[in-house]
């Protein structure tokens, strides 16, 4: 495969210059469509590295060598990884196929509110989602955070920002491609005890699994567990915002680490539980994600304890952190190999006062086993009737530039 730095972009070659690149000979980016000036071709697993950190250089590796922290370059329109089977450059060392699975990962849904009373939404209370169906459906695992229960049966405990979706929603969620969602969320419980109940009675028996949940506080610490193409995955979720409340060993509630800075300091008995949670997983599963609702809102730059959560979530085991809350999109952490999304924005949601919370990225995630090979940040806008769309070209860079503002290199 042929590897380049990520801030070369989607790079496409034809079959005659990729064989003239790994033959060695001399090309230019401008043959490529990517600026002036020659490229440093190298070879072998190790040059994966430079390719990393380095913009002129472009690394021919085996597939094995292949990370997240780079890009690789297309042939005749062949993503390598997404498509090896007709992956056209093709050498007598080519590596077995792998089993691929693609994931998406969106932020924060919520189908209630003025979301719910909007016209379409009245025939259909998941046509926000409709424009994106398709995209959404076309992976093997779709992943979200749904923020809101599904019953009213109860008083509103957050005054106007208490938010419940029709139960339809969840044959909406289903038919737009979710496998999973994340319940644990400060809005879960917006609606009190018999409302949070009946939401797990719907998921309990409907298409979606949740993660993040329970009647207890085993129940709401328990992975979900989803295997894709003879890959197994494990979901880990918790809430670190506070609202819903915290499941106990008898009491009902979301799976909840205590943090800065809404619900800190630091739980290490928390933090303890996540921890064992995501270890408990090793040896059941190939692939581990695990999904926090934390941070401050309305900003792009995590704070600390973000950062440092986020290292221990990885150390414990977890392959992708992805996170939500803050309604913006935020950086991307890089630590011993794997990555802290921390957050991808609103996905549908009614709120509309500023730019930043109309906007967001989805994350396209690429496994090979067990291995993540590639991440991809997919910019919409949200519209007036709260359904997101893809953008492309100032309003797309604007985006992207908003979660490098704080990520990590070379995401940066």
């Amino acid at each position: 495969m042929i590897a380049v730095h990520r801030t070369r972009g989607d790079l496409d070659a034809s079959l005659a210059l990729a064989r003239r690149v790994v033959r060695g000979d001399q090309v230019t980016w401008s043959s490529l469509g990517a600026g002036p000036g020659s490229i440093d071709v190298r070879r072998g697993s190790a040059t994966v590295a430079a390719a990393t950190r380095d913009a002129d250089v472009m690394a021919v590796v085996p597939a094995s060598a292949v990370t997240p922290l780079v890009r690789v370059v297309s042939v005749d329109g062949v993503d390598p990884l997404r498509r090896p089977r007709r992956y056209p450059l093709q050498t007598r060392a080519s590596e077995p196929l792998p089993r691929v699975v693609e994931v998406t990962v969106v932020g924060d849904i919520m189908l209630g509110r003025r979301v719910a009373s909007a016209p379409t939404s009245r025939q259909d209370p998941a046509a926000p989602l409709r424009p994106l169906q398709g995209r959404l459906a076309g992976a093997d695992l779709t992943v979200g955070n749904l923020e809101s229960t599904l019953s009213m049966a109860g008083a509103p405990r957050q005054g106007d920002d208490s938010f419940a979706a029709d139960p339809a929603v969840l044959t909406g969620l289903h038919d737009a491609g979710f496998d999973v969602v994340s319940l644990a969320n400060n809005h879960t419980g917006d609606f009190g005890e018999v409302a949070f109940r009946r939401t797990l009675q719907r998921f309990a028996a409907g298409p979606i699994e949740q993660v993040g949940a329970g009647l207890d506080r085993a129940s709401a610490w328990r992975p979900t567990v989803v295997e894709r193409r003879g890959v197994r995955f494990g979901f880990v979720a918790f809430n670190a915002i506070g609202e819903t409340p915290a499941a106990q060993p008898r009491q009902p509630g979301v799976a909840q680490v205590r943090m800065q800075p809404r619900t800190g300091p630091l739980s290490a008995a928390d933090l303890g539980r996540a921890e064992r949670a995501i270890r408990g997983l090793e040896a059941r599963v190939d692939v581990v994600i695990v999904i926090p609702h934390w941070g401050d809102q309305y900003t792009n730059v995590p704070v600390p304890g973000q950062r440092r959560v986020g290292r221990a979530l990885l150390d414990a085991g977890a392959d992708l952190v992805v996170g939500g809350h803050p309604h913006w999109v935020q950086g991307v952490q890089v630590h011993r190999g794997g990555l802290v999304v921390h957050s991808l924005g609103n996905f549908v949601f009614d709120m509309d006062s500023s730019t930043q919370t109309q906007e967001g990225v989805m994350l396209d995630a690429v496994f090979w086993g067990r291995e993540l090979r590639a991440v991809d940040f997919v910019p919409y806008v949200i519209g007036p009737d709260f359904a997101p769309r893809l953008t492309d070209g100032e309003r797309a860079v604007s985006i992207l530039d908003q979660v490098a503002v704080a990520s990590d290199a070379p995401f940066d």
